[in-house]
């Protein structure tokens, strides 16, 4: 039996993926994993027992993932789950940003309806008007899950497509329209584009990348799109260069009292992947990848440790260590499991940065104490035994 636990309302399309040895508990401390959303979890101390926390979602700025590692709890997100619920407020933001519809709306609202309403309607409309995205220059930075549907979706609407990804992937490479531009120097962006938007994680080294500099090498009446994080912008040198003419609009999926009516500013109350279907779409991947987890010791998507998938054993036993990436790891796995006469029929062994996964089967069950060996090796984080 596993119990997990939400800290936040999951989609029950998701938890009904949980079969009957699951359960869901009401006490975070008896959880063997946690499905999280939104919830900071950073002043909170998880079980001894937990090894895992899934994401129901992409950011996990949420979650304290140096302590977690050094727990020994993978934490998972769901990339590309909720892609196309971004995607479209991209292009929304975009057409709103073109054409004053919110303005024209509002000002409709304010007026008294009589039988001249449509005259005056077409008296004022020049000045709600703007103009097409179709023919414009739309730049992107970060070509990960969003960033390439918004590429795509933006060719189809006419757009001339620049995007920019050093690390970009093999799969998202494959998903790219051959009619973007792929780009090396990001200022080509900054200089060329009518249109930006941006779809970076949120690191040190991204942390308001785009500030003055950025901003004065941009054409004049650019519009910048953030459905990212916020802090990747330095939003008081957008606001200043909003206030001077440089720059059109803002458009933002982050309230902040730094833009939140700010002149030429479209704020939206961070809408981008809440819809039915990007929350459905989340939970699901999430519940799958803490099953394979739990039950196989496979890591998908995972933030914190490598990916490793060793299948289903098919052996007597397998165990997964959580430890530190360093040398002589290996050879005191294996020296304690020699000890013990355990034999290995398959080893593998994966890196990401600081961190390492080891997952073993072996050819006899293994006992607690044999666990306990291992746990005891200086720098080891976790034992699990899986089968």
């Amino acid at each position: 039996m596993y119990e997990y636990y939400c800290l936040n309302p999951i989609s029950a399309v998701g938890l009904d993926k949980f079969p009957a040895k699951y359960e869901n508990t009401e006490c975070m401390q008896e959880a063997d994993a946690i499905l999280v959303r939104s919830a900071d979890m950073h002043n909170l101390e998880v079980a001894e027992k937990t090894a895992a926390v899934a994401r129901a979602g992409a950011g996990v700025n949420n979650i304290p993932l140096e302590k977690m590692t050094k727990k020994g709890v993978v934490v998972f997100n769901t990339p590309g789950a909720n892609a196309n619920g971004v995607k479209e407020m991209v292009i929304a933001g975009m057409l709103l940003a073109s054409r004053d519809i919110i303005g024209g709306i509002e000002w409709l609202e304010k007026q008294d309806v009589t039988e001249d309403i449509a005259k005056r309607a077409e008296k004022q409309k020049k000045q709600f008007a703007g103009c097409e995205i179709s023919g414009k220059k739309l730049g992107i930075i970060g070509l990960g899950a969003i960033g390439v549907r918004v590429a795509n979706a933006a060719i189809h609407l006419g757009m001339e497509v620049y995007g920019y990804d050093p690390y970009i992937s093999v799969d998202a490479a494959w998903n790219l329209s051959r009619s973007i531009y792929h780009i090396n120097d990001i200022n080509m962006i900054y200089r060329d584009c009518d249109y930006i938007t941006i779809h970076v994680p949120l690191t040190d080294a991204t942390r308001k990348m785009i500030g003055k500099e950025e901003i004065a090498q941009m054409k004049d009446d650019v519009v910048l799109l953030n459905f990212a994080r916020d802090l990747l912008v330095d939003e008081e040198a957008v606001c200043e260069a909003l206030k001077a003419g440089k720059m059109k609009k803002y458009v933002t999926d982050f309230a902040n009292p730094t833009v939140a009516n700010a002149p030429n500013t479209l704020v939206t109350p961070h809408l981008g992947a809440s819809t039915e279907e990007s929350e459905d779409n989340c939970a699901v991947m999430a519940v799958k990848q803490l099953m394979d987890y739990l039950e196989n010791g496979n890591i998908k998507n995972s933030v914190n440790y490598p990916s490793c998938d060793g299948g289903t054993c098919i052996d007597a036993g397998r165990l997964t260590i959580n430890h530190k990436n360093i040398p002589n790891m290996i050879s005191q796995f294996t020296k304690v499991l020699g000890d013990a006469g355990v034999n290995i029929a398959n080893m593998i062994n994966k890196s990401k940065g600081d961190y390492a996964y080891t997952m073993i089967d072996v050819t006899m069950p293994i006992s607690k104490e044999v666990a306990q060996a291992l746990k005891a090796i200086e720098e080891v984080y976790r034992v699990r035994i899986i089968k």
